[in-house]
């Protein structure tokens, strides 16, 4: 059996944490390789896990709609904004100053639940014309869609509103301040768990950075509970009714399902997790604003499912982890492990290919690293290319669960018969 064999035939569980373990080993060990010192690795451990925990919420959401129920969502930024804002207007202060902008003043455990719920009854909203369109036409009307939803957040006449003497909005372009979900963790971290971050401080790791890897360990532990939640409802008989609208809808109509009722409920339960990832990501530092919900975190999640494969839970965990961390981050940050190289790269890209002439590599490696934040969108899309021309399933795409709810391959009959 090979390695990819072995490492195939893993449980789920073990298959995501030693993922995980090896991503944190390989930024680690980069950051060390280079001389820097504990608190950098940390840093940058703490970040990619913040991350990961954050695209796995998104695309195990995304992964309920179009990898079980084949819905076409790609207005994922949009869910995401709806939940964050619901959160910071039932959350921010109710005298928030001259220069904020005022909310209902609620605890975070309620305006998080109030969020998910704003942006599954959008969803479900959203879902009750859409749904009747087919794949490609309801792609258009979500993204559509959020950018509406993105245009009516930064719009001034809603920065600040009053209804029945109750003063909230939005704070349009300016953004909105709330409760930070962070600072929560770092109550705690700072508090009971004082002692670990005294040890940590000891071998050059600041409390900051242990704070913000508390933070992605609360995220990555969201993401085992919508895993679960999820792994129970695909595999119950409501989860084998969406496979099938997947597969055929209109054989599924014929057995007497009404698939568009399952459609909207798939949507709105996958809504309601885009809206929690919103609040706590984008929203981890009690802030947000428009710029946050831009259409490109949604191509984002698609190239996160593409890469892990659709139809499978434990492959959208690996697919957003691979693309947070390898794709996304570790791009980022090449020049801080090769300040030098980064340092010496030409002003231009004709200055750096012009170097090949004289059989001289380094002016374009140099110019590459420098501009690798710019130039990761280039490696995304070949990625991309490579999964969809060699493995066109992903990662894990091979897990993709039938419809039925027993194996229906058929092997030979004992006594040399055939099966006609």
């Amino acid at each position: 059996m090979s390695a990819t064999e072995r490492l195939s035939s893993l449980p789920d569980y073990a298959l995501v944490g030693l993922y995980l373990v090896a991503i944190w080993l390989v930024l680690g060990t980069l950051a060390l390789a280079v001389g820097g010192p504990p608190n950098l690795a940390a840093g940058f451990v703490g970040r990619v896990t913040v991350l990961i925990g954050a695209f796995a919420l998104l695309t195990l959401a995304l992964n309920l709609q179009w990898g079980y129920t084949g819905l076409f969502n790609i207005g994922v930024a949009g869910f995401m904004a709806v939940g964050a804002y619901t959160t910071a207007i039932l959350t921010a202060p109710v005298d928030p100053g001259p220069t904020g902008t005022a909310g209902l003043g609620l605890p975070l455990w309620i305006g998080i639940p109030g969020g998910m719920l704003m942006a599954a009854i959008v969803g479900g909203l959203a879902a009750l014309p859409a749904l009747r369109l087919r794949a490609d036409y309801l792609a258009i009307v979500t993204v559509a869609l959020s950018e509406i939803i993105r245009l009516f957040v930064n719009w001034g006449g809603v920065s600040q509103l009053s209804v029945f003497g109750v003063e909230f909005g939005t704070g349009g372009a300016t953004g909105i301040s709330f409760p930070s979900p962070q600072a929560i963790v770092a109550g705690v971290v700072n508090g009971p768990l004082r002692p670990l971050v005294g040890l940590a401080e000891s071998i050059g790791v600041s409390g900051p950075n242990v704070v913000n890897f508390g933070y992605g360990l609360v995220l990555l532990a969201l993401v085992v509970v919508c895993y679960w939640v999820l792994s129970r409802l695909v595999n119950s008989p409501f989860g084998r009714v969406l496979k099938a609208i997947r597969e055929d809808e209109q054989v599924t109509q014929s057995l007497g399902k009404d698939t568009r009722l399952f459609k909207i409920k798939a949507f709105m339960i996958g809504c309601a997790i885009m809206g929690l990832a919103g609040a706590l990501f984008r929203g981890s530092a009690g802030y947000i604003s428009p710029a946050q919900f831009r259409p490109a975190i949604t191509f984002y999640v698609f190239a996160a499912l593409i890469i892990g494969g659709a139809g499978s839970n434990t492959g959208s965990v690996l697919g957003a982890a691979t693309f947070a961390a390898l794709l996304f981050y570790l791009p980022a940050r090449l020049g801080e492990f090769f300040p030098s190289v980064a340092g010496s790269a030409p002003s231009n890209i004709v200055e750096a290919v012009a170097a090949l002439g004289a059989l001289d590599p380094t002016p374009l490696v140099a110019f590459t690293i420098a501009n690798v934040s710019t130039l990761r969108f280039v490696l995304i899309g070949v990625v991309l290319i490579y999964i969809i021309q060699r493995r066109p399933d992903g990662l894990l795409g091979h897990r993709s669960e039938p419809a039925a709810s027993v194996d229906l391959r058929r092997s030979r009959l004992d006594g040399g018969e055939r099966d006609e």
